[in-house]
């Protein structure tokens, strides 16, 4: 999606695009939604999201800068703008469409949301000029090795339109790379930053769990 902020360009109240990106990466900005509650229950507290991956110097973000990152495995060297997001990098250089931009890149709905660095962050506000040596995992990626959750999803019906899906799916994969055997609390509270607007809420947490018990059973058979 073409921006329509130049580099530096500073925007009413003073900040700049690039500025504002850079301080909402860095600070980790989670979208302030609660997790997926239990009927009857007030919604847990929400761990907030990693933070924006491998940070820059300043002035590496001052212009054009070349970056070199590992995507699903993939090597890929490009050049971004200082104002890109590591979303823009990914969707319009690299050509990887499940980041998905439902908020306007205000990083309010979780759409966006891939694996950086074993972390799930949102694209839409990490800098790409930040992502100099990361290792980055899209839904694409997620789906070619074949990861149980993506068998998950289809079994329990756990998506309508489909949008919403690759952030869901790349946070509940990060979810279980950390923890093998997540209670439904884990997953509500993983997910608790990721919005859908079939309202499918209720679909995922099963979906998760049934995919890392699968994945209890790939290691006891390994």
């Amino acid at each position: 999606m073409t921006e329509e902020k130049k580099a530096g360009e500073v925007e009413r109240g003073g900040i700049s695009r690039r500025s504002f990106l850079r301080d909402a990466g860095l600070a980790a900005a989670v979208p302030a939604v609660a997790p997926i509650a239990r009927a009857g229950e007030a919604p847990a507290p929400r761990t907030p999201a990693a933070p924006a991956g491998p940070a820059a110097s300043e002035d590496s973000c001052d212009g054009p800068t070349m970056v070199q990152l590992t995507v699903n495995s993939g090597q890929y060297r490009c050049e971004v703008q200082p104002h890109w997001s590591l979303r823009q990098l990914l969707r319009d250089e690299i050509g990887l469409t499940s980041p998905k931009d439902w908020c306007g890149g205000l990083g309010a709905c979780g759409s966006c949301t891939v694996i950086l660095n074993g972390r799930p962050v949102l694209s839409c506000l990490t800098l790409a000029c930040e992502c100099h040596g990361a290792a980055v995992e899209t839904a694409e990626g997620i789906a070619n090795t074949k990861h149980p959750v993506i068998q998950a999803y289809i079994d329990y019906n756990a998506f309508q339109c489909g949008y919403c899906t690759p952030g869901f799916v790349c946070t509940a994969k990060a979810l279980l790379d950390r923890n093998q055997n997540p209670t439904e609390a884990d997953v509500r509270d993983a997910l608790g930053g990721n919005l859908c607007r079939c309202a499918t809420y209720q679909q995922h947490p099963p979906a998760v769990i049934a995919a890392a018990a699968e994945l209890r059973r790939d290691r006891s058979r390994s």
